[in-house]
């Protein structure tokens, strides 16, 4: 059963073992408490839109160690297939987690039963683990990572930002 995922109330906790470096480690959302946590689902390894954005994240990774940011990849591949693909694509700063029981999955309402794998689906998390923002779009519409980011620095100020609103502009409160 899918749960019902609210703003500003606790994100889904998990425990799920990951891939970073070749190694195997489990990781826990309460690990990251004090930090910001961009969690994102993504439908497999070894696919075609998958390892754009993956590596658009990577791309920006000191963008998001700047503003506090963890991010941290999931799919519902085990995390051998992870550290394989990690080869393929070339070093990767952040880990990637292995949802293979689909648990976290459908706690973030992102499983697609029919494909038996996640939507492309991104969470932020704030310091104190709860859910600040989400989108979850078709497996076919790869994710903005540069919208991402200013999404951060809009939630950081904790004003209200307009339209297209950037870091460099004034809020409006």
């Amino acid at each position: 059963m899918f749960s019902t995922l609210k703003i500003g109330q606790p994100a889904p906790s998990f425990k799920l073992k990951g891939a970073l470096n070749s190694q195997i480690s489990r990781y826990d959302l309460v690990d990251y408490k004090g930090k910001w946590v961009v969690f994102f689902f993504y439908p497999a390894d070894f696919s075609s839109i998958c390892p754009t954005e993956v590596m658009g994240f990577n791309s920006c990774i000191a963008d998001f160690d700047v503003k506090n940011t963890q991010i941290l990849g999931c799919s519902v591949d085990s995390p051998f297939a992870h550290i394989a693909w990690a080869k393929d694509l070339g070093k990767i700063a952040f880990p990637l987690l292995s949802d293979a029981h689909h648990t976290a999955s459908m706690d973030y309402s992102v499983y697609d039963e029919n494909e038996a794998q996640s939507l492309r689906g991104t969470f932020i998390i704030d310091p104190e683990s709860n859910l600040r923002w989400y989108q979850i779009s078709d497996k076919n519409v790869g994710r903005s990572v540069i919208e991402i980011l200013r999404v951060i620095d809009a939630l950081q100020t904790d004003k209200e930002c307009p339209v297209d609103w950037k870091k460099s502009e004034q809020t409006l409160n």
